[in-house]
């Protein structure tokens, strides 16, 4: 008799290498916790996320282990079901959430409480589980990417994501890759519109290519906005004016949170100008590292941001660790650099020697950064 291969002892062993990645579920009960309690344990979601992940860390330690990149898609099976079981999940705790933070008896603080703990939920688990599945060539991942932007209001990331930043970053190109000495609140301001042109100026240089106009009905942007309406729809359906507003405020935090993520991963990092409007291709150099473990589990790997650069289409648990030889590194997990990064000057204090040492080890033949820092492509004269 054939023995089942969901619980032969080699898949039970990945299972158990697994659990870690689905401790992300655990902020569902949490924030009904929080919902029970009322008040201020609204503030035990972000809590979570902002703190209790960092304590792990500092007790779990770094995690530098590498699994095989040529690890098959059937031996992945449980990372990659904790990410396809997210967007149903995700969809009961946003509109139950919204249904109860518009009809039940708590007051009005507690409603925006609830709201966004929701946006940390959607932003810090449901857009960087979005991010994983958008990069699959699996069609039916991808459409969970899909709906799981609409639900925070950016569908558009998903292009600005693949067709620009993993093209352009660490160049004047990428809107994402914040500049050297730019503060968040700056960047977030500047990212907002431009992230939303660039991706509606690659779907259109993509459609000319192919001799189709921008109106296509191809143009994802279609998509997108079907998707995104249907959940303003939905809202207003629950909670008319009150629970679109309740909606638009949880989608801020969460995309305000994803623009953190991104403000961190790439700080101050260029790639090298060749002339000619061309760049050195993409190395682990160009993205931030971090091996904290305990993040690691709650973002599935996103830490692991050099080795996602330098092989896209890799998934989660085959990203590679690239220690400091081969790519600059973090001091501490996203949670504490995205609060450091909202405070600009420690911010700046603790990362602006970094990013020189960084230019010193990899690129000391380059004398003149100011074009670098002003995002141009720089003279020839920046090089000896």
């Amino acid at each position: 008799m054939q023995a089942d291969p969901m619980t032969s002892p080699d898949q039970v062993a990945r299972l158990q290498n697994a659990l870690p990645f689905w401790l992300s579920l655990a902020i569902v009960p949490v924030l009904g916790l929080a919902m029970w309690l009322g008040g201020a344990w609204y503030f035990l979601v972000p809590g979570m996320v902002m703190v209790l992940y960092p304590i792990l860390d500092a007790m779990v330690g770094l995690d530098t282990h590498n699994n095989a990149p040529d690890t098959t898609e059937r031996q992945l099976f449980w990372y990659r079901l904790v990410t396809m079981i997210w967007p149903p999940i995700q969809f009961v705790v946003l509109f139950g959430g919204l249904a109860y933070a518009v009809h039940a008896d708590i007051s009005g603080m507690e409603s925006v409480l609830l709201m966004f703990s929701i946006g940390v939920i959607t932003g810090a688990v449901g857009i960087v589980f979005a991010h994983e599945l958008m990069h699959q060539s699996n069609r039916t991942e991808r459409s969970l990417g899909d709906i799981l932007m609409a639900m925070v209001l950016y569908s558009h990331f998903r292009t600005e994501h693949l067709l620009v930043h993993h093209s352009y970053v660490g160049t004047p190109r990428d809107a994402v890759t914040a500049r050297y000495n730019e503060g968040y609140y700056r960047f977030l301001l500047r990212v907002l519109p431009q992230s939303l042109a660039s991706a509606w100026r690659a779907e259109r240089a993509m459609l000319a290519r192919k001799g189709l106009p921008v109106w296509h009905r191809s143009n994802p942007f279609w998509r997108y906005l079907g998707l995104q309406g249907g959940v303003v729809l939905l809202a207003a359906a629950i909670g008319g004016w009150t629970g679109i507003l309740f909606l638009a405020l949880q989608a801020f935090v969460a995309v305000a949170y994803l623009e953190l993520v991104n403000y961190v991963e790439h700080y101050g990092l260029t790639r090298k100008y060749l002339g000619d409007g061309t760049y050195e291709i993409v190395l682990p150099r160009h993205s931030w590292n971090a091996a904290h473990k305990a993040t690691n589990w709650l973002l599935i790997n996103l830490q692991r941001h050099s080795d996602h650069h330098f092989k896209p289409r890799r998934r989660f648990p085959l990203l590679q660790h690239h220690d400091a030889t081969e790519a600059p590194q973090l001091p501490y997990g996203y949670p504490i650099m995205g609060v450091l990064a909202l405070i600009p000057r420690a911010w700046r204090r603790r990362m602006n020697p970094r990013v020189r040492k960084w230019r010193a080890m990899y690129y000391p033949e380059i004398t003149d950064w100011s074009d670098y820092k002003a995002a141009r492509n720089p003279m020839p004269k920046g090089a000896s």
